[in-house]
């Protein structure tokens, strides 16, 4: 066992994690008389080989980038939102139905209210279970679990069914949006090899900055961690429960529904039916998990699993490993990051109370390490 301290140990276990995840699909590979090596080489060539590979590999990242941000304010809050997928959709929907609405409204009001609205949508219905959550105490993994099914069916029923046919190729897929309400940007994309990266990765980068801010350095940050640590002593605080709980939940919504807002205006420019739930709304919530719900980690887990999405094709042309495997990879490494418990067991954390708390004058250490002194009366557990 590794003695470290505690911001090391948060560190270390997510690495721990990526590289048994490799290791998986080594093995995986091995059995399946494939070279890992070569396919591992061919997976990082085709995702960061060329300018291209790094555009579409920026580009993978961007959507989850927002999602996982918006699955990090629900965990802080002690929430584990699931709907994600449903909230993206919901904001990719909305913000191609309004372009195409307008396509000739000035670009710099077109494309700020595409956006918002976008936002709007994915956080009406992550807004649903954090109402429902915080009033009637339902367990808001099964209500998102359902609403990305009410999601899905009812934004394919909205457009095949009220969708103007002016603004569709077909029952399937709308026509592409006008360069108004594109986040594309042509000096971008040719500097990246013609790849499909857009300007949607700046606003994920101040969404990371935003959400830093905003959990780091605001009450509301303070108050929304609060209730999720304990939600009586924060209730106990005069803080209310009820509002956090659907601010939290609206937030996450919000964000997420900006996720698949870049889907729309930044890489598909259109929208079409989906037949399943979003891939960015899962992956959002591994890229959290794996980034340990903070800005840093979500920035550079969202790049890991976009090298693994798009260095996957590549490792299946070049090296002819099925993509299967990467998917194999992805997945044990979400199950070591969810089995971080054992994982955490090879590294204890140093215990140093008085290096970090040390005595004032007339100070001691007092039943259970509490602290007493002049005017500091610390209550025991059994008073507590």
């Amino acid at each position: 066992m590794i003695k470290v301290s505690k911001k090391t140990k948060d560190i270390l276990v997510p690495i721990v994690s990526v590289i048994a995840g490799f290791l998986v699909g080594a093995l995986i590979m091995l059995i399946w008389s494939y070279n890992p090596i070569e396919g591992y080489l061919s997976m990082f060539q085709s995702a960061l080989g060329n300018m291209n590979g790094i555009g579409e590999t920026i580009r993978e990242a961007t959507p989850l980038i927002f999602t996982a941000i918006g699955f990090a304010i629900a965990s802080n809050a002690g929430f584990f939102n699931i709907g994600l997928p449903g909230q993206a959709q919901a904001g990719w929907l909305t913000s191609i139905w309004f372009v195409l609405a307008h396509p000739n409204m000035p670009k710099i009001i077109l494309l700020p209210l595409a956006i918002i609205l976008g936002a709007v949508a994915g956080a009406v219905v992550a807004g649903i279970a954090g109402v429902l959550r915080a009033y009637f105490g339902t367990n808001e993994v099964i209500t998102t679990i359902m609403l990305n099914y009410i999601v899905l069916y009812s934004c394919q029923y909205l457009m095949q069914q009220v969708m103007s046919s002016k603004l569709r190729v077909d029952t399937d897929t709308t026509k592409n949006i006008s360069a108004n309400g594109s986040l594309k940007i042509d000096w971008l994309s040719s500097m990246f090899g013609d790849s499909r990266i857009n300007a949607g990765i700046f606003l994920a980068l101040i969404a990371a900055v935003i959400y830093w801010f905003l959990m780091k350095k605001t009450t509301v940050g303070f108050e929304i961690k609060a209730v999720g640590l304990n939600p009586f002593a924060s209730r106990y605080a005069g803080m209310s429960s009820k509002k956090n709980i659907i601010l939290s939940m609206v937030l996450s919504g919000g964000f997420a529904g900006i996720g698949g807002v870049i889907q729309g205006l930044g890489t598909y420019q259109n929208y079409f039916t989906q037949t399943t739930s979003l891939s960015i709304g899962w992956d959002g919530l591994s890229v959290a998990l794996l980034g340990s719900c903070t800005a840093g980690g979500i920035l550079i887990a969202s790049l890991l699993f976009s090298i693994l999405k798009i260095g996957g094709l590549g490792m299946q042309t070049v090296a002819g490993v099925p993509y299967e495997i990467v998917e194999i990879v992805i997945a044990a490494i979400i199950f070591f990051v969810a089995i971080n418990y054992v994982i955490g067991l090879l590294f204890k954390v140093k215990k140093n109370y008085e290096n970090q708390h040390p005595l004032k004058k007339g100070e001691q250490i007092g039943p259970n390490n509490s602290v007493d002194g002049p005017g500091i009366k610390i209550p025991r557990k059994d008073q507590i």
